[in-house]
């Protein structure tokens, strides 16, 4: 032990406490992210909005806990501080998911002030553990920086391996109750010990008892999906009113519909707008070279090879474990005509060989929210790059109030492709009211009156977009502020 350290924590024990809630804060925060996104999508506003959180709990919690360091013996505070924090941790996802539900389909602030509450609790508590450990381990002044500047150190390892072992293990293998409910489990055997070891026995039994409570509600707290993976909370519905109608829900949007018995029948009408704009393009029967950006529960792709024999269809879907449900639950058998790749679309698109789709469809988000870099100018000109002259390039643009988004969108497609087109229904082509479009492109004359005749009678194909799209920007590598331009939806 070197000169101006000591007290009754050791080095090691300093040093594992500040890397392992350093560790926990993240863990928490990345967790957080999914068990919201459920109930209020996955948004840059979600994100930005949980880390603030929790930064705001880190800085909170470092401040009182050197403050009251210096003005209460931290021998005597840190075991229980380290107990009520995982306490806390168990009651998070009995609180949120009750809320959730509660208010499912409206009122999000308060879902997520209700995340934001039992977050910042135990983050901060586990926050001001480095200073407390930091206090401990200062017998003189001798060597403040060095014991300040290694414990801190450690704290930062502690929490990027956190980070990254959330992001790239955590949540892609095990489910999130078990994350936090483990998390939760080991920051109180930890403050138990601690507890004994500096204070004894007695006091910790009122937080044990809390996170026993805690443990407990999470088991009978309601589940919002069937299966958690990477990216969603996902659950496939049986339609009472159709057999073998099956609905993929990925958090809470209706992603896709399939009839197990007949892959013929189109449920959603951007379906039935896809399939109007390929029919209408193209001779019925013939068949395609497919590239679909987004999985779901594969309904174009059924579609085509059903319709159109022969066809060969290249799927790439970024969620494994989405793939797994269409196996397992929708049906899905892959082979000749399907080949499905988990995989990036937009880096599927691009290790695509040029003029070798005659049809690119782009069906994907992410929760609620749409993922920017397949949005932007650099993309579009990437499927005209594989799309062969007389190829059709397909969008499913969702948006509400204004539409803000849907115009950036078109505008930017406009900027890559001679003609663009839009299926929409009648009074969403006003530009007010938001809703689903269904963007064409191609680098030939779009076939206007053979779509049209094949549209439902509410929709309509309109190519002339100029005053629709008005000044909109151009969506770019550099320049695509998606989640602004979106108009969030609301009952």
């Amino acid at each position: 032990m070197g000169k101006g350290e000591g007290g009754p924590v050791g080095q090691r024990l300093a040093i594992a406490l500040a890397f392992g809630s350093s560790a926990a804060v993240m863990v928490l925060e990345l967790v957080s992210l999914r068990l919201v996104a459920p109930y209020i999508g996955l948004t840059l506003e979600t994100n930005t909005a949980v880390i603030g959180v929790a930064l705001a709990a880190i800085a909170t919690g470092a401040a009182l806990g050197g403050k009251f360091a210096d003005v209460m013996p931290p021998e005597r505070s840190l075991g229980p501080l380290m107990l009520f924090s995982g306490a806390l941790v168990m009651v998070i996802l009995p609180v949120v998911r009750w809320s959730g539900e509660a208010f499912r389909g409206g009122a999000n602030e308060l879902i997520f002030l209700v995340l934001a509450i039992t977050l910042f609790a135990p983050a901060a508590l586990l926050a001001a553990v480095t200073p407390m450990v930091t206090k401990l381990r200062l017998a003189s002044l001798a060597k403040t920086g060095t014991v300040v500047g290694r414990l801190s150190a450690y704290a930062t390892v502690g929490g990027i391996v956190g980070t990254v072992l959330t992001g790239f293990l955590f949540v892609a293998t095990v489910p999130i109750s078990t994350i936090v409910l483990t998390l939760g489990a080991v920051l109180v055997v930890v403050g138990a010990a601690l507890t004994f070891l500096l204070r004894g026995v007695q006091a910790a039994v009122k937080p044990v008892a809390l996170a026993v409570i805690g443990a407990t509600l999470t088991l009978v707290a309601p589940r919002p999906c069937e299966v958690e993976t990477a990216y969603h909370c996902a659950r496939v519905v049986a339609d009472p009113n159709r057999d073998g109608g099956r609905t993929l829900y990925l958090d809470q949007a209706r992603h896709s519909y399939v009839d197990l018995n007949d892959p013929t029948h189109l449920e959603f009408e951007y379906i039935k707008s896809f399939a109007a704009a390929i029919n209408g393009s193209w001779p019925k029967g013939r068949r395609l070279d497919a590239l679909h950006v987004g999985g779901g529960g594969l309904t174009m792709p059924r579609y085509l090879t059903a319709t159109r024999p022969g066809t060969k269809n290249q799927v790439y879907e970024i969620d494994r474990a989405v793939v797994d449900i269409d196996k397992r639950e929708l049906g899905v058998k892959t082979g000749p005509d399907l080949t499905v790749t988990v995989q990036d679309g937009r880096l599927g698109v691009r290790s695509e060989a040029t003029d070798s789709s005659d049809l690119v469809i782009m069906d994907a988000f992410s929760g609620l929210s749409v993922p920017w870099h397949l949005t932007t100018r650099e993309l579009v000109s990437d499927v005209r790059r594989v799309l062969r002259p007389d190829g059709l390039y397909l969008i499913n643009v969702i948006d509400h109030g204004q539409a803000a988004f849907a115009k950036a969108e078109i505008k930017t497609v406009q900027a890559v492709f001679p003609y663009v087109a839009v299926i929409a229904r009648k009074d969403e082509l006003s530009g007010q009211t938001g809703g689903n479009f269904v963007v064409l492109a191609s680098d030939q004359p779009i076939k206007v009156p053979g779509i049209s005749a094949l549209l439902e009678p509410k929709m309509a194909l309109q190519d002339q977009l100029a005053g629709f799209v008005g000044d909109a920007p151009i969506l770019t590598d550099d320049y695509a502020p998606v989640d602004q331009l979106l108009t969030p939806y609301s009952d």
